[in-house]
């Protein structure tokens, strides 16, 4: 089996692509379950290092399969870098609009809203975590908002978990630099107020997924995350997936997925 075929093949139609902003990548792919609910929600956030030319299209494999098993999914667009307003702040603001618009389809659609969780992989990751790391957020504050809504749990796979990591690391070329507009020493705020790895703990319970031969997130984020999490007293779950790589957590035919719907589980 081609491990990228994800990346590869068109992803079965959502139920709706649905605009929660006025801008062209603020809008959400929702996919429902059969029957008549209300459904717990998967709120999903593809990854692609935050850049433009990778779209929420590959992650649309996992979300229908989570749909079968009963999950409402709410698969998150925003901008990226590379677009008008993308990276600081702008991905953030896109995301943290998108989540809590949930309040605005549960108007419209039988959803759970007491049993959500956000998932994210990559830099799909860090973004999943980060919106449950909102709340740590003081009034005054980039980012800030006042009645932010926070999942039930987050599940990050393979997550760049680490900003600050990420940059030393230079993963993807330096993106990190790029999606925040500069180094620690030069944007300490955005370090600061951005990574989930800063704002811990986050008082949400957290599973990270990763695999042991991933060679694009190296493995040390999530463990050092957990570590750290751990430490200051967060519900955290470190899962490492022996042997896998970068893109088995978001294949729905991988011999490591029933791990992922495990964790989903086990967070509702």
């Amino acid at each position: 089996m081609n491990p990228l075929w994800m990346l590869e093949t068109p992803s079965p139609p959502a139920d709706a692509r649905i605009q929660y902003g006025e801008k062209a990548h603020q809008f959400g792919d929702l996919r429902r379950p059969r029957g008549p609910g209300p459904h717990p929600v998967v709120v999903m956030v593809h990854g692609g290092f935050w850049r433009a030319r990778y779209d929420l299209e590959h992650v649309g494999h996992l979300c229908a399969d989570l749909a079968r098993r009963g999950y409402a999914t709410w698969s998150l667009e925003y901008r990226r870098v590379g677009h008008e307003g993308g990276g600081w702040p702008g991905t953030f603001e896109d995301v943290a609009r998108g989540l809590d618009f949930l309040r605005t389809l549960a108007g419209s659609h039988p959803l759970d809203l007491s049993r959500v969780v956000t998932m994210g992989h990559s830099a799909g990751g860090h973004l999943a975590l980060w919106l449950a790391a909102r709340a740590r957020l003081r009034p005054g504050e980039p980012l800030h908002t006042s009645e932010p809504f926070i999942p039930r749990g987050v599940v990050a796979l393979a997550g760049v978990v680490d900003l600050e990591r990420g940059h030393a690391l230079r993963l993807s070329h330096d993106i990190v630099t790029e999606f925040l507009g500069g180094s620690p020493t030069q944007v300490p705020e955005h370090y600061r107020l951005g990574s989930p790895a800063a704002l811990a703990p986050l008082g949400v319970r957290q599973v990270l997924i990763h695999g042991t031969e991933d060679d694009t997130v190296p493995f040390s984020l999530s463990a050092g995350y957990h570590a750290r999490a751990a430490a200051l007293g967060d519900d955290v779950r470190l899962i490492p997936l022996p042997g896998a790589g970068h893109f088995e957590p978001i294949n729905p035919l991988a011999k490591e997925w029933p791990q992922v719907v495990q964790a989903v589980s086990s967070l509702l």
